[in-house]
């Protein structure tokens, strides 16, 4: 039986070793896997700086809405997984460059003891809407 989605990957800044796709698309619908700021070389861009990490992983989430032909408008909701609780006040700047003026996408922020990525300090996954029919695969 088919898979009832298919996998975008963007053309840069995805590292091929990954065990699961950079995104889904399932019909209209892009899930965009979590990211923290690791580079294609697997090395922690922002080390110690949870601003410059958020900047890091929406320039990420970025290509991979390219490669499915969207943008950060056609984001509804993120989830941002956040090692201390200050996170979420200190990446609010960044979100606001990120999506522009309101309405902004629905947000989930939860605050977690660690994050599988070594001196990560927040972690964000994405769900947009896609216009136009799926790829027929």
């Amino acid at each position: 039986m088919a898979k009832p989605f298919t996998a975008v990957t963007p053309a840069a800044g995805w590292n091929p070793r990954y065990t699961f796709s950079a995104a889904v698309r399932a019909g209209n619908l892009l899930f965009i896997s979590g990211m923290t700021a690791a580079n294609e070389q697997g090395e922690l861009v922002g080390e110690g700086d949870i601003v410059r990490q958020t900047e890091y992983i929406f320039e990420k989430m970025g290509r991979v809405l390219e490669a499915a032909g969207a943008s950060f408008a056609n984001v509804v909701e993120t989830t941002e997984y956040f090692t201390t609780l200050d996170g979420y006040a200190k990446t609010a700047g960044v979100r606001r460059k990120v999506f522009g003026d309101a309405p902004w996408p629905a947000a989930t922020g939860v605050l977690v003891a660690g994050l599988i990525r070594p001196g990560a300090l927040i972690e964000i996954k994405a769900t947009a809407v896609l216009e136009g029919p799926a790829p027929v695969s």
